[in-house]
């Protein structure tokens, strides 16, 4: 499947590569459809990646892997919410959450609170919110993500 997309221009997605959300994220309940890109220049192993969706090809949402920036990151999920997704293990489970980049990056942030749950054998994937006070709807990153840039040169 070829989209053009907002931030990476025209690319191809593997059906494989495909993402489905049966309920939609956060605030679009009717995109279902994504895929998890990434800047080719950064690589696979940058810390920020792309949930591109393929309902809607101008919407683009920045994600991570939480324990790059929350070492202790473990929030509480009811079984119950990731029963849609299929059986999982610890091994086919990624969790990402968002990021949001202002114009002043000193103030970029992930979102603790509603964490994107994917199961890669299913290619299910679920963002729920996690009602505590322990992880914060804004987690301040850039201080974090400088210094993972200096650890890696």
């Amino acid at each position: 499947m070829k989209i053009t997309t907002r931030v990476f221009g025209e690319i191809e997605i593997d059906d494989n590569k495909i993402i489905h959300f049966p309920s939609g994220i956060i605030g679009f309940p009717d995109m279902t459809d994504f895929a998890l890109v990434y800047d080719e220049e950064k690589g696979k192993n940058a810390p920020i990646r792309w949930l591109q969706s393929l309902q809607e090809a101008e919407f683009a949402m920045p994600v991570m892997d939480p324990l790059l920036v929350a070492k202790d990151y473990n929030p509480e999920v009811e079984d119950d919410h990731l029963l849609p997704l299929g059986e999982m293990s610890a091994d086919d489970t990624l969790v990402l959450v968002t990021v949001t980049v202002p114009k002043d990056l000193t103030k970029m942030s992930v979102n603790l609170q509603a964490p994107i749950i994917i199961n890669a054998n299913s290619k299910k994937a679920t963002q729920m919110i996690v009602n505590t006070e322990q992880f914060p709807i804004k987690y301040y990153i850039y201080d974090i993500l400088q210094a993972m840039k200096k650890e890696g040169e």
